[in-house]
């Protein structure tokens, strides 16, 4: 059994069906990345897994358990953490209170001491910006604290939508460098990156979706040489 399990999924906004009858798996210590063009419903999956859209049809499993009954403030204290595109941080909000925030689920005043330690090691930058707003840090630092913020949940599962979205070349590749990171130290990731390339060199598998549909799954190596992957979403002739 899978750690996250998704079953003939289909989500909708209104009269618009965006998940047409989706499945995928995440293992528990993988990273997989979840590939496709603008609008191919990427961001929908990771929003039907955290409760933000309710599927109509289908089953969001994690270790065995149906989420569809829960709101997704509980669906964060179950195991899951998303951190949205766009980072979302409380701008108004310090560095040390973004992180707070993430520890809602937890009443350990020790624990979240200790978990926000662990953050400060995984992102150094943050410490140094502890008491700075939220709003005041560069595209990079914002990216870091929304992690941050998500791994103070202590989740099973991480929802990546997006990290590398308007960072340079070099934060990118740092992104990236984390992500890594976090899950050699036991984190599960389901990873949603428009660049490709990236993605599939962190991942262990991955599934390529178009206009709401799986069209493809394999490990990450074989979707690199993969022709399709490689003249849609590699930028290869």
């Amino acid at each position: 059994m899978a750690l996250l399990e998704i079953k003939e999924v289909h989500s909708y906004y209104g009269a618009i069906h965006a998940l047409k009858g989706i499945s995928l798996a995440v293992e528990q210590g993988e990273i997989v990345t979840l590939i496709g063009a603008n609008g191919a419903g990427k961001s929908t999956t990771l929003k039907t897994i955290s409760g933000i859209v309710r599927p109509r049809q289908g089953t969001v499993c994690l270790a065995g358990e149906d989420l569809a009954r829960y709101p997704a403030h509980q669906i964060v204290s179950k195991g899951i953490s998303q951190v949205p595109e766009g980072r979302g941080v409380f701008s108004r909000l310090t560095v040390v209170e973004n992180l707070e925030m993430g520890a809602y689920i937890h009443n350990d005043a020790k624990q979240m001491a200790e978990d926000m330690e662990r953050v400060f090691a995984i992102f150094p930058r943050l410490k140094e910006r502890a008491k700075q707003s939220g709003g005041t840090l560069s595209g990079g630092e914002q990216q870091m604290l929304a992690m941050g913020r998500a791994l103070m949940a202590h989740p099973k599962v991480l929802l990546l939508d997006e990290p590398s979205m308007g960072l340079a070349p070099l934060l990118v590749e740092s992104i990236f460098e984390t992500v890594e990171t976090i899950n050699k130290e036991g984190t599960t990731i389901l990873l949603v990156e428009q660049n490709a390339l990236m993605a599939l060199q962190v991942a262990h598998r991955g599934y390529v979706i178009q206009t709401g549909e799986i069209v493809l799954q394999d490990n990450a190596a074989a979707l690199r040489n993969n022709q399709m992957v490689q003249k849609a979403y590699l930028g290869m002739d």
